[in-house]
């Protein structure tokens, strides 16, 4: 069963918003069995919509619209399905009692005769209530394409999308089982995992697919499979993965949806009694996002400072002077310092520092655009390395936190 998600709105086609509904609802969609075929940006244009639907229509089962559906002229969506679709808009009444209910609960007013717009709908449209907004979403069916309408806010969308929409589909369409795993590594590129996964890739079935999904410093390695049975395909899917996760033992974190890079090392360091403290300079508190950003990490982690001015990392962070003089501030010799430094000031067993040049000037640093120093402070010794991670200001930012979370997993494994 295919489907395709159609967004509406100018201001995604600008770039003033990101379209995160499209990812949401194609994963939803894929754990209940529906293929997203197509996902199409288009303008709040009457001709532009009704292109979109009726090419959709040729293509898939059914079609996902989000947007369009505010209370504002520029807002054509309505009109143009009943243009579609032959049909005629009418007033829902118990969208307009909802509307009327909503204004006077948190406005203490009587709606405008523009909000109670939202409440005409479709004549042959099965509406589904939404609760957290006025705009309703919309069932509507053409020869035998379903074409469901959404708001395009986000926590609107959501919510009609998992109380209303999938459950109507699922109840109208028959659909085959799909399911995926993830095994997340690190440390190591694409090239070089697959030459070493050569003769387990060569031995899949024809029915599972492996893909990889490389990204900075590391890659996901993604196998698909689809059938009529959903424990036959789980089963050997995940006898496959085990088999692979223990072929790539040195460098798989573990499988995404229940675990990340982050997450394992907070794991380790709570299993291992030990705690974590930052000094991050041009990863500008990056690090302390990713590991702070799971519930839990007050069990392992200390805190952290971000010397970013030089002089801090003296009169705060204390790094002797004449470290910084004889080496440069971004040098080895400095980052080990912080990294001892930190765990002194926290009194934490391990820390992290990165000293580096994120660009695009060169700042305090003597050294090219993009050098990096990251260093971890831990027991028993200081691990330490140097890189050029190139020009870009948000690659190298990306790729220093992603080697020192790196950095810092290999060591807390070995100790």
């Amino acid at each position: 069963m295919l489907a395709e998600i159609i967004t509406i709105g100018d201001e995604i086609l600008i770039g003033q918003i990101v379209d995160t509904n499209s990812a949401y609802i194609s994963k939803a969609l894929n754990k209940i069995g529906v293929q997203v075929f197509q996902i199409t940006s288009i303008q709040d244009d009457r001709q532009h919509i009704l292109d979109a639907l009726k090419e959709a229509q040729a293509r898939v089962d059914l079609v996902l619209v989000t947007g369009g559906l505010g209370p504002t002229k520029d807002d054509i969506t309505k009109q143009t399905f009943c243009e579609f679709l032959g049909d005629r808009l009418v007033q829902d009444p118990a969208v307009a009692e909802h509307i009327r209910h909503l204004f006077k609960k948190y406005f203490d007013k009587i709606p405008m005769e523009a909000n109670l717009r939202q409440a005409m709908v479709p004549s042959s449209a099965k509406v589904f209530m939404n609760q957290h907004g006025t705009a309703p979403g919309m069932w509507m069916e053409k020869d035998d394409t379903v074409f469901v309408s959404m708001p395009g806010v986000p926590y609107e969308m959501k919510s009609l999308l998992m109380n209303h929409v999938l459950p109507a589909v699922i109840e109208k369409y028959n659909r085959p089982h799909i399911y995926h795993k993830t095994l997340l590594t690190y440390g190591q590129g694409e090239s070089v995992i697959a030459n070493r996964i050569e003769a387990w890739e060569d031995a899949l079935p024809d029915y599972i697919k492996l893909a990889y999904l490389p990204s900075l410093g590391r890659v996901r390695l993604r196998l698909s499979a689809k059938g009529p049975d959903y424990d036959t395909i789980k089963n050997r899917v995940d006898a496959l993965m085990e088999a692979l996760s223990q072929t790539l033992s040195d460098v798989a974190v573990g499988y995404e949806d229940e675990t990340s890079i982050d997450r394992r090392i907070g794991q380790l360091l709570v299993e291992k009694g030990y705690s974590l403290s930052l000094a991050e300079s041009c990863t500008g508190g990056a690090i302390a996002q990713e590991i702070t950003q799971h519930a839990g990490a007050s069990q392992f982690y200390m805190g952290s400072i971000v010397p970013y001015a030089t002089q801090l990392k003296t009169s705060i962070l204390g790094v002797p002077a004449k470290t910084i003089e004889a080496h440069n501030v971004v040098s080895i010799p400095v980052a080990e310092a912080m990294a001892q430094r930190a765990n002194v000031v926290f009194k934490s067993d391990y820390a992290v520092a990165t000293t580096g040049i994120a660009g695009p000037s060169k700042g305090d640093g003597a050294d090219e655009v993009g050098t990096v120093c990251i260093a971890i402070a831990g027991p028993e010794r200081v691990l330490s390395q140097k890189f050029q991670f190139g020009k870009s200001r948000e690659r190298v930012i990306r790729k220093s936190v992603n080697k020192a979370l790196e950095m810092l997993l290999g060591e807390i494994s070995k100790n």
